[in-house]
């Protein structure tokens, strides 16, 4: 009982401090655990254990590194501007056609795994054609936040705190999702559809529309090198999908390849590194924090204590249903908790209680991202993607969440159902 009233109070402690952006996460999340461990009388031990800790998940951090280099390396040589053109000079003046339109699009930027970068890129690129047609502005930020919310990629966020967390691999985790990701991602497609049809019916007794058309620039061309990145690019997810190679090293390869491809000289080559470096550098820092965090929870015994005391005080039939709970709660729990607190606190001792109870870790790590700043983070308070969209889109938080939060719930519901179809969530 004694370890897990300290690991409580740690945790606590962590969110406490995140929460309240007192500290960084990533002193709290080693600053809270190596004062528990010495409390709990582990002395120099508790370096061991970090050291554990990290090297459990060098390969989740490995990946995420690469992963920014790669995709940053492919933007910056203008690989989707292509794709972008012909968008949006397919979608015409038709709000069923520009909403639908706006989801692929977002889509499409979202391979770089970034929210904040589909934001910058979606936005600016289709609100002076949502202004012209008369849509209204909420439709674009709710369909953008739809797209980039379902679309958990391996290299994401969420999906590297759950790996780093639990100490899972990533494929292990993602690939059995894919179904369920195409369920989502058939709503965010269907609901988009829907509110373009009823922005067209509320347009219907407007003065007609002028078509709006996205002719070629002159002399636009495919950029250099773009059908070799795009076949780069398909190989690469291709690989790391298929769970046969470690996906650091085929985000390393990448890289390599993608710097080599599109910038041959050694000038070239350091610049996009170090254009890229702070993203990778500022994520890479709380993922070591947080490999020293749980290394140091597991270690000492504090988070084997807090699940078997969870156990305990919940009713037996009760802890099998910690999967099916957390998935159909996950989205709202992203109002409440922001990513690093959640996965790196909360999420751990969840997955505890349930593999005390025989229920595979990795079922919880599905179950919350079905939600948890996956649908969730567009609209949480707590992220500061969520402060873009609206700015970008010039509307107010309330107007956001208002109108966006009911069609990202019932996309991480629907998802929820069809993981359990799958037989992906225990129930």
């Amino acid at each position: 009982m004694h370890l897990a009233l300290l690991g409580l109070l740690t945790i606590l402690a962590v969110l406490t401090a995140i929460l309240s952006r007192r500290v960084t996460p990533l002193v709290a999340l080693v600053a809270f655990p190596v004062v528990a461990s010495l409390l709990a009388g582990f002395g120099l031990r508790t370096g061991q254990f970090m050291l554990s800790g990290i090297r459990e998940i060098a390969g989740v951090i490995g990946m995420f590194v690469f992963a920014i280099l790669f995709f940053g390396v492919l933007t910056d040589a203008r690989m989707l501007e292509p794709m972008i053109r012909w968008l949006l000079r397919r979608v015409g003046s038709k709000p069923s056609r520009i909403v639908p339109g706006t989801a692929l699009l977002a889509l499409l930027v979202h391979l770089d795994g970034s929210g904040a970068v589909v934001f910058l890129v979606t936005i600016p690129a289709l609100l002076p054609l949502y202004d012209r047609v008369g849509i209204d502005r909420r439709i674009m930020a709710c369909v953008v936040s739809m797209a980039a919310g379902v679309n958990f990629l391996p290299w994401t966020g969420p999906t590297m705190r759950a790996s780093a967390a639990l100490h899972i691999p990533v494929s292990r985790i993602f690939t059995p999702m894919i179904g369920v990701q195409v369920v989502g991602l058939a709503f965010v497609f269907l609901a988009a559809w829907m509110l373009g049809r009823r922005e067209e019916r509320r347009l219907l007794l407007s003065s007609p529309v002028l078509p709006v058309q996205h002719p070629e620039e002159p002399g636009a061309k495919l950029p250099r090198h773009f059908l070799l990145n795009l076949a780069l690019t398909i190989v690469v997810l291709a690989l790391m999908v298929s769970g046969k190679v470690e996906p650091s090293v085929i985000f390393m390869l990448g890289t390599v390849a993608a710097l080599m491809l599109n910038y041959p000289g050694i000038r070239a080559q350091q610049a996009e590194v170090t254009a890229h470096a702070p993203a990778a550098i500022l994520m890479a820092s709380i993922l070591f924090a947080a490999g020293a965090f749980t290394g140091i929870m597991r270690n000492t015994g504090m988070l084997g204590a807090m699940a078997g005391a969870l156990v305990h005080h919940l009713p037996g039939h009760g802890v099998k249903f910690i999967p099916l709970a957390l998935g159909m709660t996950s989205m709202p729990l992203s109002l409440l908790f922001d990513p690093d607190s959640f996965y790196f606190g909360v999420l751990p001792v969840l997955a505890g209680a349930a593999g005390a109870a025989g229920i595979p870790p990795v079922s919880v790590a599905q179950a919350a991202l079905l939600g948890v700043h996956t649908t969730g983070f567009p609209v949480s308070p707590l992220t500061p993607s969520t402060f873009l969209v609206v700015g970008l889109a010039d509307i107010t938080l309330a107007q956001h969440q208002r109108f966006t939060i009911p069609w990202l719930f019932a996309a991480s519901l629907l998802m929820t159902l069809a993981a359990i179809a799958f037989r992906i969530l225990p129930v």
